[in-house]
Order: structure tokens, then C-alpha cells, then sequence
């Protein structure tokens, strides 16, 4: 059994890898500040006594005997990251830098949870592990993305001078149920907003695309790369290569949702991508992964976990 600290693990994407880490047999500490994060999407964890749920902010020291550590501590959608921009970036910053120590310490096995925000508004596309992004250093997305590149520039600094055993992975967008519903992120804007009937929202004319991975996929490959020798380290891209623009994304939804909403076109938001997608060919190759989940399968689940709660 390993002892398993799971950062951010009440998110979205940190409860689900909390249930498969549990259900793998594995003790899991989950701390989270909760200020994305939710207590109910954990709470159901709590009745297994190899799950630990502890109120603690990543900016602050963590000590633990743990052998592997799972950082998804930041929030990662932009109505929360830009709400307190500050906090944001210190909380990658900062809270990458006490749990590396915390890594260095126990010699555990740390996962950054890092971004394809790191590539910015990419001039190549799709996008490899080698491109070094093209980011505003200044723009309101900065706290998020240039957090994740300092981040990642942390772990390869304590792997280099302390040996410390990190695992980079880039996380591309990724959607499924325990999205919350008002977080700003596409997926679940679109489909809360035609389950209830509203306006559909798209920012800039809708050509913009985006690459949507589901969460099991995810939490698959979050799991593969930590298993990997200490030889890899990444960064490694874990996301879905099919590429869909806004308004296809919409018009889906639409579909399968039979709402009424009309399609409405607002201003695009500063430094918004006009692009995404990810080159997965070292996933595929370094960790025998690829997505299984399509986007129509995946939200069918979504539509249906919305519908309950809404």
C-alpha cells in the first residue's frame, strides 16, 4: 500500500484520481483549501479508512511520510484563476516549491499537474513537448500560465541539484462530471446554459478550437506517467488530439441537449488561443497511452450529471 498525497484532490480532476488511487488499493491524503475545490466531491470517499481529507493551502509547508505526491493544486478554470490572480500564481509558485521539499524530504515521487496554458496563444500548432509557448508575461492569463512555467522550471531545478524523482505532465482541456457549474469552462458553460434554456455565449466569432480529453482519460495517464522509470521525467502532453471550434462544440450540445438556446457572439477575451490541440506521439510512445473516450460519449455523461444537479 502506498501513501498517497493528492493536492487539490477535492477539484474536479483531484476527486476522480482520489476514487481510482483508493479503488487501486493505495492510503490517500487529500489536502485542499477548498477555494475550487468541494468538499461533496470527496465526501463520499470519507467511509473508506484509507482516505484522509484535510483543510490546508499549499503556500503554507505540508509535512507528511509520503511516497508519492500528485501536485493538482491550483485553480485551472479562468473565473476562479483571474478572481484573485495573485493567489494564483502563488499558489503554483509557492506551492510547488513546499511540496517538492516535501519531496526532496521523504524522497517521494512527485507529479506536476502543469497545463497546455504553458504553450499560450501557440504559433505552431498542434503542439510538441519542445515548443516553448508563446505567452504574455503581463495579460490577465499570466498568473495561471506563467505559475505553471515557473512551476515546471521548480522541478526540473530540484530534479537537477536534489535528485528529486518529477513527473510533467500538460494537462489539455479536459471536461467531465463534478465540473462545477458556473467555473467558466466551456464545456460545462455550454451545456448548464442549454439545459436551462439560456443564450448560448461564444466569445469572438467561434472559429477558436479547443481539444477535449474526458477525465478518465486523464486520470489514466496521470497514473501511467507516475509509473514510469525514474529516467522520464516529461513534460508530457495528456490530452485528446481531436480538435473542435467553439461553434461545432455549440452546436453539439444543442443537439444532444434539444434545447432552444440561440448561439449569441461576444467579444473575445484578451490573450484567448486562437488554437489547441496536442501532439501526443511521446504519450503514445513513453507511456503506451491514448484517449479512449469521444466527445460525443463523453457528453452524453456530462449532459447527464448536469441534468441531476440542475
Amino acid at each position: 500500500m502506498k501513501q498517497i498525497l493528492v493536492a487539490g484532490g477535492a477539484g474536479f480532476i483531484g476527486s476522480h484520481l482520489c476514487e481510482r488511487l483508493l479503488d487501486e488499493g493505495n492510503s490517500v491524503v487529500c489536502i485542499d483549501n477548498f477555494y475550487s475545490g468541494r468538499r461533496e466531491n470527496v465526501v463520499h470517499l470519507l467511509k473508506n479508512p484509507n482516505f484522509e481529507l484535510i483543510r490546508h493551502d499549499v503556500t503554507q509547508p505540508y509535512r507528511a511520510e509520503i511516497d508519492e505526491i500528485y501536485n493538482l493544486a491550483c485553480p485551472a478554470s479562468p473565473v476562479y484563476y483571474q478572481t484573485d490572480p495573485i493567489q494564483t500564481t502563488k499558489t503554483s509558485v509557492f506551492g510547488t516549491f513546499h511540496l517538492l521539499g516535501l519531496a526532496k524530504r521523504t524522497k517521494a515521487k512527485i507529479l506536476l499537474a502543469s497545463t497546455s496554458e504553458v504553450y499560450g496563444d501557440p504559433a505552431i500548432h498542434p503542439q510538441t513537448e519542445s515548443y516553448w509557448g508563446n505567452v504574455n508575461p503581463i495579460g490577465i492569463r499570466s498568473c495561471y500560465d506563467e505559475g505553471k512555467r515557473v512551476a515546471e522550471s521548480l522541478c526540473f531545478d530540484y530534479h537537477r541539484i536534489h535528485g528529486v524523482r518529477i513527473k510533467v505532465v500538460r494537462i489539455f482541456n479536459t471536461y467531465g462530471p463534478r465540473m462545477a457549474e458556473n467555473d467558466g469552462r466551456v464545456v460545462s458553460n455550454f451545456v448548464v446554459q442549454a439545459l436551462k434554456g439560456e443564450d448560448i455565449t461564444i466569445y469572438g466569432d467561434g472559429s477558436q478550437t479547443r481539444s477535449f480529453q474526458y477525465v478518465s482519460d486523464l486520470i489514466e495517464g496521470l497514473l501511467r506517467m507516475m509509473a514510469t522509470d525514474d529516467s522520464f521525467t516529461g513534460p508530457v502532453n495528456i490530452g485528446n488530439p481531436g480538435e473542435f471550434s467553439m461553434l461545432e462544440l455549440a452546436k453539439k450540445v444543442i443537439e444532444k441537449t434539444g434545447s432552444r438556446s440561440r448561439i449569441v457572439f461576444k467579444p473575445l477575451p484578451s490573450d484567448d488561443p486562437k488554437m489547441r490541440r496536442p501532439d501526443i506521439t511521446l504519450a503514445c510512445s513513453k507511456l503506451g497511452w491514448a484517449p479512449t473516450v469521444s466527445l460525443d460519449d463523453g457528453l452524453d455523461q456530462v449532459i447527464k450529471y448536469f441534468r441531476g444537479r440542475l
